[in-house]
């Protein structure tokens, strides 16, 4: 089978990389793809707005099957696009939900009410649009802190803020809703009840009926170790998480993914795909935080790794309505990985740095998201630039693996936290929130 994947990122070479493992992959194009996609596939320009461009590449490369990677363009509805194409709608299967669904992850407000109709465990909220700035700054008022604030659109990562000062929260409210941060992803914004527990992501694949649940992983968003500094768009991941106990994990079958692909296909919304949970353990059950319509970066590039399953045959088991039938299998070990940004990220940072020391790496994987060729030589191209994932009999040892790679890697301004899952080590229950008890009315 042909096969053609979206995105560019390290999430995208990291799902290059497993597909090409499959006997029943043929060809494998990517677009735009990376340097790093190319070791396992071809790079294919394209433009996903151009309708007759995306449909001559489907049928001259003989696709039978797209896998997006990022949510920006099932928000934008690629699925639907293809699904009505009378060319190409008998032709192709999408990995990747429609639009309506993908609106899990574009509106924040949206994927809150529809948790409530379907009786998920979530934080209570209020949502604000921009004629509503007074009253927005008036509900901090009925707000304990921390303050947690959510623009409601895509943001790439970075529309969350959480701030235990009353003035940072009341600045961030007017940088969103009065002024011009974060653009149209800000035109309604949420202050969300602050819930204190570990955070945790787990991952499941649906064909719209049945779903399997993926290894669960833990992400690390700020730039800064101890969890200080802006977030990102994610520093480093380790899977598995030691809390996430098959007790813990069975409340997040039963309560949370249950009831979402139930309330799904309750409501006509058909859903193929990945679906990410994010979650926070709050005293040993899980309440969702958020939707994600697609893997998880970087928590791809350590669940992905642990998947002895053959990917393409999950893919086959969506297109043909059988996931059900399917297996699902895990390696026990431990896999961490830390991503290697460039100076100044998540703010302004140079580009063109040349990357030296990947032929040194052993016994770890290195995935490539924010790189280019220039002269021959791989250079930086991007914030996060590349994410070194190894394997350990335990947590501890895929740390020191995955560190001890990572030094071996080096370009201007390389930056990274140094503690990525140093936190599960020392008490995997500590970790998380302060205070909660915000007294917001669900909407």
């Amino acid at each position: 089978m042909n096969v053609l994947l979206i995105g560019g990122g390290g999430r995208e070479h990291a799902l290059a990389w497993k597909l090409a493992q499959s006997s029943m992959l043929d060809e494998l194009y990517v677009t735009p793809g990376n340097p790093g996609t190319m070791r396992h596939g071809r790079n294919v320009p394209l433009d996903l707005d151009d309708p007759r461009a995306l449909r001559q590449l489907i049928i001259d490369k003989r696709i039978r099957m797209v896998v997006v990677g990022p949510e920006a363009p099932l928000a934008g509805g690629l699925h639907d696009r293809i699904a009505a194409d009378p060319q190409l709608k008998d032709l192709v299967t999408v990995i990747g939900p429609v639009a309506a669904g993908a609106r899990l992850e574009g509106s924040k407000e949206f994927a809150k009410e529809f948790m409530i109709r379907h009786n998920i465990p979530t934080a209570a909220f209020r949502a604000f649009g921009r004629d509503q700035l007074p009253e927005a700054i008036a509900q901090l008022d009925h707000m304990e802190s921390p303050y947690v604030i959510k623009a409601d659109g895509l943001a790439q990562g970075k529309g969350v803020v959480i701030t235990s000062d009353r003035q940072e929260a009341e600045r961030v409210l007017k940088d969103m809703l009065g002024g011009n941060a974060l653009g149209h992803a800000a035109d309604r914004v949420l202050l969300e009840q602050h819930l204190s527990g570990t955070e945790v992501s787990a991952f499941l694949i649906t064909d719209g009926q049945a779903f399997k649940m993926l290894p669960s992983a833990k992400d690390y968003k700020r730039i800064g170790d101890g969890d200080t500094g802006p977030n990102t768009g994610g520093m480093g991941a380790v899977s598995p998480v030691p809390f996430a106990t098959k007790e813990f994990m069975a409340k997040v079958h039963d309560r949370i993914a249950l009831p979402t692909i139930r309330g799904l296909h309750s409501e006509g919304i058909p859903y193929q795909g990945f679906l990410f949970l994010g979650l926070i353990n709050v005293d040993g059950d899980p309440f969702l935080i958020e939707y994600n319509v697609r893997l998880g970066d970087p928590e791809a590039q350590v669940i992905l790794p642990r998947l002895r399953s053959d990917l393409m045959d999950l893919f086959e088991g969506i297109a043909t309505g059988t996931l059900s039938e399917r297996h699902v299998d895990v390696d026990g070990r431990a896999c961490v990985s830390v991503v290697l940004a460039s100076e100044g990220y998540p703010g302004k940072y140079a580009t063109g740095k040349p990357i030296v020391g990947l032929d040194l790496v052993q016994g770890a994987h290195v995935f490539q998201a924010g790189t280019a060729e220039e002269g021959g030589r791989l250079v930086t191209h991007g914030g996060r630039v590349l994410c070194v994932t190894a394997f350990g009999k335990d947590i501890e040892h895929a740390i020191l693996n995955a560190y001890t790679n990572t030094a071996l890697i080096d370009f201007e301004g390389k930056t990274h936290r140094s503690d990525i899952g140093h936190d599960l080590l020392r008490d995997p229950a500590s970790k998380g929130g302060g205070g909660s008890g915000v007294k917001l009315g669900v909407k």
